[in-house]
């Protein structure tokens, strides 16, 4: 019975959100805290959960990410550019090249939604990161539906499949549930990690806070 929960995989629920730029490099930090583990590392099973940062950004967002941020969080725009210079130098740190100058900010409710679809084929990891990658480093668009059917069609999904499922909201129901879950969690930024269903990281912590929790998780799972 214990070998059994041992070869069971650690689960990892992660509350993010495309346009959050700590998501992506708390992804970048999770994977090297993992991968410092070697032959030790446990067998994990990673779930991406829906959260919005901004749900009443408009789909064509007409403006910069400055503007955005300094309208949404009412700061002054050089205020805007000094943190945006300072998240870009830690993106970079864990090899991620954000160019904020080209990104097109957008409501990302159907990306999420896709993620769902993806998931259901076994390949919400792959969206996920095409999704970051696009909207962080490429200036791509994720929130209209051609160009989400683009990304899903690249990680191995149906446009038609695509196209249809972002037209008749059939995940909606699972990114709502997703969000119900964020607020009776508490939590209120992210990204934010629940490992094995019993302890939440919150933010994009350095990769040897992940290493260790999942050390911690597998010696429980042993003892």
């Amino acid at each position: 019975m214990v070998g059994t929960r041992v070869s069971t995989p650690i689960t990892i629920d992660v509350w993010s959100d495309i346009a959050c730029p700590w998501c992506y490099i708390g992804k970048r930090r999770f994977e090297a805290g993992l991968a410092s583990l070697g032959d030790q590392a446990p067998s994990v099973a990673l779930t991406y959960h829906s959260f919005e940062l901004a749900p009443d950004t408009p789909v064509d967002f007409e403006g910069s990410e400055v503007d955005f941020l300094a309208r949404h969080k009412g700061l002054p725009a050089d205020q805007v550019h000094q943190m945006l210079d300072h998240v870009g130098g830690i993106a970079r740190e864990v090899g991620l090249d954000y160019d904020f100058d080209a990104l097109q900010h957008t409501k990302t409710l159907k990306a999420h939604e896709l993620l769902h679809l993806a998931k259901a084929h076994g390949r919400q990891l792959e969206l996920a990161e095409r999704l970051f990658e696009a909207y962080f480093t490429q200036g791509g668009h994720v929130g209209r539906v051609d160009d989400l059917v683009g990304y899903a069609v690249e990680v191995g999904l149906d446009a038609d499949e695509a196209r249809a499922a972002l037209a008749d909201g059939r995940y909606a129901a699972a990114v709502q549930a997703d969000l119900d879950q964020a607020v009776a969690y508490g939590i209120q930024g992210v990204p934010f990690y629940v490992i094995d269903g019993r302890y939440g990281v919150s933010g994009a912590q350095p990769p040897e806070v992940f290493a260790q929790a999942l050390t911690r998780v597998a010696a429980e799972r042993a003892a």
